[in-house]
């Protein structure tokens, strides 16, 4: 239905294709090492001491429940031991859970990069009137797209972000504007 729908409208408009790469515009970002430190401090700060008090609070449970079990009524019993399970089962699936509340932490802090992108991506989509956009990872490894078509240069130029100056060159090469002066990244150093 999308290609009937894709190859219907080609016919009445020239159909427009650029490409986009999130994590490669993420990379540009100067300040970006900051969200790795939250992170970093989100575990030491919050996991690590949650981890701690769940097991501390899953021991003293046990022994309590050990101790306490036979002289408590049924639904005490039964309460005790529903709560020292979901604490077991916390602890036998920490890494899960730990690696959910870090992905949680990791959307939150990218989360005004990725509103820039967005607002960005949107304009360059509406001024230069781009019909879809792909993620460019689904491009064929068998093509070379235009990099024209390269949203990703596009959206760190209009969001004057550092770019390395090999793609910079091949992006004049292939005829592409530079509205403001454009920053490029210091060269990579081997060795």
């Amino acid at each position: 239905l999308a290609s009937s729908l894709l190859f219907s409208n080609s016919t009445n408009a020239q159909v427009k294709i650029g490409y986009f790469d999130e994590q490669s515009l993420l990379s540009l970002f100067p300040d970006i090492q900051k969200v790795d430190t939250i992170i970093n401090n989100f575990v030491k700060d919050s996991l690590n001491p949650e981890y701690a008090y769940t097991v501390q609070d899953y021991q003293r449970r046990d022994s309590l429940f050990k101790k306490d079990s036979a002289t408590m009524p049924a639904k005490a019993r039964e309460m005790a031991l529903s709560d020292l399970n979901r604490l077991g089962y916390k602890l036998a699936n920490w890494q899960q859970y730990a690696q959910e509340m870090q992905n949680g932490k990791m959307e939150q802090s990218l989360l005004p990069y990725r509103q820039k992108m967005v607002t960005a991506l949107q304009q360059i989509v509406a001024e230069q009137k781009y019909t879809l956009v792909l993620k460019t990872e689904t491009l064929s490894p068998y093509m070379q797209p235009n990099i024209l078509d390269n949203l990703t240069i596009r959206v760190a130029m209009k969001l004057n972000l550092a770019l390395p100056q090999e793609i910079m060159d091949a992006w004049k090469q292939a005829g592409g504007t530079v509205g403001a002066p454009a920053k490029t990244a210091a060269p990579v150093k081997k060795g």
